[in-house]
């Protein structure tokens, strides 16, 4: 696939009538997925910027208790947030390659509105949820 994207309209939204994975439709989530990487680097910015103005001795037992229980939260959200990262990124090289929108296990596409709802999706629902089935038994078993 080639780096020459097209501009959209402001209200496109991918639609079941037209080719699936269209070049529109692959800028359309390629954009989204862009945008929402950049938003999760913003609140780890910030997360960051946050963590280091905090006090980080506060004279009251309870309340460093508390700080710290707050951080590891914190830490803990950020440290998903960096693996999620790593699946847009994985999304990104998809659509670069033209696989983007296609089910890892089937070949099948990936329904629009499961793309919609989870732009990162490596599987129709279907093979997900078959996936799903046969990672409880094996935990089970």
């Amino acid at each position: 696939m080639t780096n020459a994207w097209i501009e959209l309209p402001a209200d496109y939204r991918p639609s079941a009538e037209e080719e699936f994975m269209n070049p529109r439709q692959l800028e359309y989530f390629r954009q989204r997925l862009l945008a929402w990487k950049k938003q999760i680097l913003s609140e780890a910015e910030t997360t960051l910027n946050v963590l280091q103005m905090e006090q980080l001795r506060e004279p009251d037992l309870n309340d460093r208790a508390s700080n710290e229980t707050d951080w590891s939260i914190e830490l803990r959200t950020r440290d998903r947030q960096r693996k999620l990262i790593a699946k847009i990124a994985a999304a990104l090289r998809r659509i670069e390659e033209g696989e983007y929108g296609y089910c890892e296990i089937t070949g099948e596409p990936i329904s629009l509105d499961r793309l919609e709802a989870r732009p990162i999706a490596t599987m129709t629902l279907e093979a997900q949820e078959r996936h799903e089935r046969r990672e409880k038994l094996s935990r089970e078993g």
